[in-house]
């Protein structure tokens, strides 16, 4: 059902002409693959990017896209670099004319910053600290993405630009906040994109759309130029097709030093996995997760360990249910006292739960996250890394609209609380549902382990990850161990000046 979906409905809308030069998916590799043996020249081939996006006529996803016009000039002269010498361009930018996405609550010079609020609008003078670092190795941000209105939401439904869809089915939602940065990869807008992640903004909607999604340790990725949701919490993510991918963009959004390197045990190693989890899943999400196991089971695979993540549902509780939508609110300030009434329901609602709470609140749920942090960091003794579904389940927009609070909580229940505990993780495509819908795994380290989770995912990539985004193509699969980080800053350290 779904594939007829994608291949009578999807792939033609997207227009003969286009892909005619263009795959369905989008991949790093596929980009500079074509400059290094000529196949095409960056203003080619971000005109055919443009004009996809163009022919695919969907609002939901973008809500700004650059014009050929205002990148003409910068293309002309990576047109010209290129054809003097591809290898010497081309190992001085290591994301030489590769197109993405940025989600509209991190800031692009020359492109408005809503937040998914009109209202709020604002023209940035400078690009965020990320974009930068990424347009200095030659990626070219071709658009802004839509999202769960200031990063509000795991649903991609709360949004006056619109809903996004599945990329699988429209009837679903494609997770969310981080919606349209997913869904601009899956459907091959795009190479690769950022997100943020707050309490599983990168990592949801890497689930949905079939995406690998890296949620850094707090810190590791600078948040400066970011509209913050909860300051404290707040990280910027990358998605991409594959862990590689992934992780050659975070490399290149770091700055400068050196990185300790957090490397794969000498012993077999030790996967944590959730107890009671049967309970927590719907039936497809269950088979699907249990088929990862299955797979992962096969030859040299991780041992298996069953956890209790009592105490980490217990800070999950602290982030909605407790004194941190405060800082949501103390984000917008006077802005949601003057424009409450005309952002979208559901977010006004969640913000304005925070008028309630009381300084002495702010101090008990400090004090108690103090508490379940060295319980819950204890696991880490026992093993390696926690191996849990991105989400439990997933619903058509139609359920989320009938239950929105409800429905978005459950969607977090094994990502809200990674940022309260410092975490790291990284969600990659796992087994798909009967259904034929997506349903991601996530791994989960403690700060400082994003190479190991790297490391351990790109060899779990091909018992796990069958199709590239949309298609129906076999992901590349990278061999070659991935190298450290260039840079990390200390372990619990915040961003935002």
């Amino acid at each position: 059902m779904h594939a007829a979906y994608l291949d009578s409905i999807l792939y033609p809308r997207l227009g003969p002409q286009v892909n005619a030069s263009l795959p369905p998916v989008l991949t790093i590799e596929f980009v500079l693959e074509g400059y290094r043996n000529g196949s095409f020249v960056p203003s080619e081939l971000i005109r055919a990017v443009l004009a996809r996006i163009a022919a695919a006529d969907d609002p939901t996803i973008w809500i700004s896209v650059a014009t050929d016009s205002g990148l003409r000039a910068r293309l002309a002269g990576m047109d010209a670099r290129l054809r003097a010498g591809p290898a010497a361009v081309l190992e001085a930018e290591p994301l030489f004319g590769v197109p993405f996405a940025v989600k509209d609550n991190i800031d692009v010079a020359g492109f408005a910053t809503t937040a998914a609020c009109p209202a709020f609008a604002y023209l940035p003078e400078a690009s965020a600290d990320v974009v930068q670092r990424l347009e200095a190795a030659g990626a070219i941000v071709v658009g802004k993405t839509n999202l769960d209105q200031f990063a509000t939401g795991l649903v991609g439904t709360r949004s006056p630009y619109g809903a996004v869809q599945s990329p699988f089915h429209p009837d679903y939602i494609s997770g969310g906040s981080s919606s349209g940065s997913a869904a601009a990869t899956a459907l091959g807008h795009v190479a690769f994109a950022l997100g943020t992640d707050t309490a599983g903004s990168g990592r949801v909607p890497a689930a949905f759309c079939n995406l690998v999604g890296l949620k850094p340790t707090p810190g590791l990725l600078s948040s400066k130029g970011v509209v913050p949701a909860c300051r404290s919490l707040d990280c910027v993510s990358v998605f991409a097709h594959t862990v590689a991918e992934g992780w050659r963009v975070m490399g290149l959004a770091c700055d400068g030093g050196t990185a300790p390197s957090r490397g794969l045990p000498p012993r077999e190693l030790v996967a944590g996995v959730p107890a009671g989890l049967q309970d927590e899943l719907d039936p497809q999400a269950w088979d699907a997760f249990q088929s990862a196991l299955v797979a992962l089971g096969d030859g040299d695979g991780p041992g298996f360990e069953e956890v209790d993540l009592a105490p980490f549902h217990e800070v999950t509780s602290l982030l909605y249910d407790g004194p941190w939508v405060a800082e949501r609110r103390a984000a917008l300030g006077s802005f949601f006292d003057a424009h409450r009434d005309g952002m979208d329901p559901v977010v006004a609602a969640i913000i304005a739960s925070a008028d309630g709470m009381s300084a002495a609140d702010a101090f008990l749920g400090r004090y108690r996250l103090d508490e379940l942090t060295p319980v819950c960091l204890d696991v880490f003794r026992h093993v390696d890394v926690l191996l849990v579904p991105t989400t439990p389940t997933t619903y058509t927009s139609r359920e989320v609209a009938e239950r929105p609070f409800e429905r978005n909580a459950r969607l977090g229940r094994f990502t809200n609380f990674v940022n309260l505990l410092g975490l790291s993780a990284l969600a990659m495509p796992g087994p798909f549902r009967a259904d034929g819908l997506p349903a991601g795994v996530t791994l989960i380290g403690p700060a400082g382990a994003d190479h190991l989770l790297a490391e351990i995912a790109r060899q779990w990539e091909p018992a796990l990850h069958a199709r590239l985004g949309v298609s129906f193509r076999v992901p590349p699969r990278c061999t070659a161990s991935l190298p450290p980080l260039p840079f990390a800053e200390p372990a619990g350290s915040r961003r935002n000046p």
